[in-house]
């Protein structure tokens, strides 16, 4: 605590720090949440980053720094909805001016303003709340639309690139040995029986169908920040993985997040279907915005990116799960398989559901 505080006391508030808690549950960062005696803000978010992940911290600040001061500039232009408003955390600096303050271990700290009277969820509570995700990630996309993509750095190259997740697992698997359970033969073979379809995304943005935008990069659904009082969407909040890439990615997390009702961490991996009355709430939530900026060569691999996101997430899940767990954070040694197994069948059950997703898309367009 007495660590925790001198991190938080480097940042320039107003107030003094009362108390400092673990905050959220994220699989990268560290965070925690700062309680401060004032009449002011009485809350600041307190992160450790992930290093090892992100190995360059500051052009993580800088993209940060870049997508929420062109936000803050279209809002002034943007009408809202009625009942909705539009938040963006703000950067907190140090008392000399920093984004970010590096401790004696060379750790990287960052602090961010709370979004107050907010909340966010694991799952999708009802189809109200699954129409405003998708409202929430079609303003975020729509907000950053005119936002060149050259102006935002490659913060984690690869990412969401499934071709390269594909290679890296091939070569994990030849420096490592696993033990062939029931549950890992089924994982080996659904990675085989997919491997050619992998390409699709990335075969579709080197041919010119697809071009590179602004994009958030993880709007899982505890990423979507709701208001208390009436329920509406009002925010995406971290802002990490923000970079150049395909809309066709955060629609298809979103979707892969939003519409699996045992949410990614259950342990009923044999129950997890993909729901499609879900899944139809939150396109008519983003299609009332992302209408204005998506090209029928968009919408022409929607349904591929719906099912590419969840294969590639349970891709990189398992294929930590052999290299000893070394990128995303586990409780227990088994923790990425059962992820693993949650995401694949996730992914048969879109696939089972592709005429029904595809038509809803359809009737969207």
């Amino acid at each position: 605590m007495d660590n925790l505080l001198a991190v938080a006391e480097r940042f320039k508030t107003i107030g003094k720090v009362t108390d400092i808690r673990e905050f959220g549950n994220g699989n990268i960062n560290k965070t925690f949440l700062v309680t401060m005696d004032t009449t002011g803000e009485k809350h600041f978010i307190l992160q450790r980053v992930n290093t090892q992940v992100f190995r360059q911290p500051e052009y993580i600040m800088l993209n940060m720094r870049t997508v929420s001061e062109h936000i803050h500039k279209r809002l002034q232009d943007v009408s809202l909805d009625a009942g909705h408003r539009w938040e963006v955390p703000r950067v907190l600096l140090t008392e000399d001016g920093q984004d970010h303050w590096l401790d004696s271990n060379g750790a990287f700290w960052r602090a961010l303003s709370f979004i107050d009277d907010a909340q966010s969820f694991v799952t999708i509570q009802d189809s109200k709340h699954a129409r405003e995700a998708g409202y929430a990630l079609g303003m975020f996309q729509h907000l950053l639309s005119d936002l060149p993509a050259e102006r935002l750095v490659d913060t984690l190259e690869g990412f969401h690139i499934t071709p390269s997740y594909l290679q890296h697992y091939h070569t994990v698997m030849a420096k490592h040995s696993v033990r062939k359970s029931p549950e890992v033969k089924y994982c080996l073979q659904f990675i085989s029986e997919r491997s050619s379809w992998a390409h699709v995304l990335e075969d579709a943005k080197s041919h010119g169908r697809l071009c590179l935008r602004p994009i958030h990069g993880d709007p899982k659904i505890d990423n979507i920040m709701m208001d208390t009082a009436n329920g509406h969407a009002i925010s995406i909040i971290d802002l990490d993985t923000v970079k150049p890439g395909l809309v066709h990615y955060d629609i298809g997390d979103c979707l892969r997040s939003g519409c699996n009702p045992l949410e990614e961490e259950t342990e009923q991996w044999e129950t997890v279907h993909f729901a499609t009355d879900l899944c139809q709430a939150i396109l008519q939530g983003y299609f009332s915005i992302a209408g204005a900026f998506l090209t029928e060569n968009d919408y022409d691999y929607l349904y591929d990116a719906i099912r590419l996101i969840a294969f590639e997430l349970g891709l990189r899940f398992f294929t930590d799960y052999v290299e000893g767990n070394v990128y995303f954070r586990t409780r227990y040694p088994e923790h990425n398989l059962a992820r693993a197994l949650v995401q694949f069948r996730l992914t048969e059950s879109i696939e089972s559901q592709e005429a029904t997703i595809r038509a809803l898309i359809g009737d969207m367009r």
